[in-house]
């Protein structure tokens, strides 16, 4: 995915190379487009050789890491982080390594911070998920009292917020109208945690059901 600020999306790398495929120079078309002249050349470069698959974004990350720290060293810096629960900056000296470097294996197998560790077996704490979307619904009723006109306690005052408070748990005479309760229905998707929320009026079994 292009980052906020690039010059170019895909779209406008195709338009790119229809302009250059239509004659222009490439470093005309470069300053129209607001580019240097020779990622102008890069991405006709790279039409040329795959086509329009070749003007998608793709990963950085180079094939080979010669000079990456050897498996059994990161497993020991694992090891240590599991066992001890030491961070870089103390498992570095025992290894000879730098804590930059103890930082980035961390990372990369997951056990950045302690508190993502389960304590007695140092394994990193895995959250669970289904497979699919609505495969399963959290849901949850959150009873809450409503906010009467004008405002709260903090707005009107103590003493017009004790009568408010009086008034939502019943205990006013019957002639005076009940501030009463808002109920809020949530529910979480498991797999995807989207979340979606309603407000009513009550919490009985046909209105969840509804709901």
């Amino acid at each position: 995915m292009s980052h906020r600020n690039a010059r170019l999306t895909v779209h406008g790398r195709r338009i790119l190379v229809e302009r250059v495929l239509a004659g222009r120079p490439v470093a005309h078309v470069a300053a129209e487009m607001g580019i240097s002249r020779p990622t102008a050349h890069k991405w006709v470069r790279r039409w040329r050789a795959e086509g329009q698959a070749g003007l998608h974004d793709r990963s950085s990350r180079p094939h080979t890491t010669p000079h990456r720290t050897r498996p059994a060293v990161e497993a020991r810096v694992c090891d240590l982080r599991r066992s001890r629960k030491l961070g870089p900056a103390r498992i570095g000296p025992i290894l000879g390594l730098p804590a930059s470097t103890v930082h980035r294996i961390l990372t990369r197998h997951g056990l950045g911070r302690l508190a993502w560790l389960d304590r007695p077996t140092g394994e990193p704490i895995r959250r669970y998920e289904r497979d699919r979307p609505g495969e399963l619904v959290h849901v949850d009723i959150k009873k809450l009292g409503n906010i009467p006109d004008g405002g709260g306690w903090r707005v009107v005052g103590r003493t017009a917020g004790d009568r408010n408070r009086q008034a939502t748990t019943g205990q006013r005479k019957s002639s005076t109208p009940v501030i009463g309760y808002s109920y809020i229905h949530s529910a979480v998707d498991d797999h995807s945690r989207l979340a979606y929320s309603e407000v009513l009026t009550d919490e009985r079994q046909h209105t969840a059901i509804a709901f």
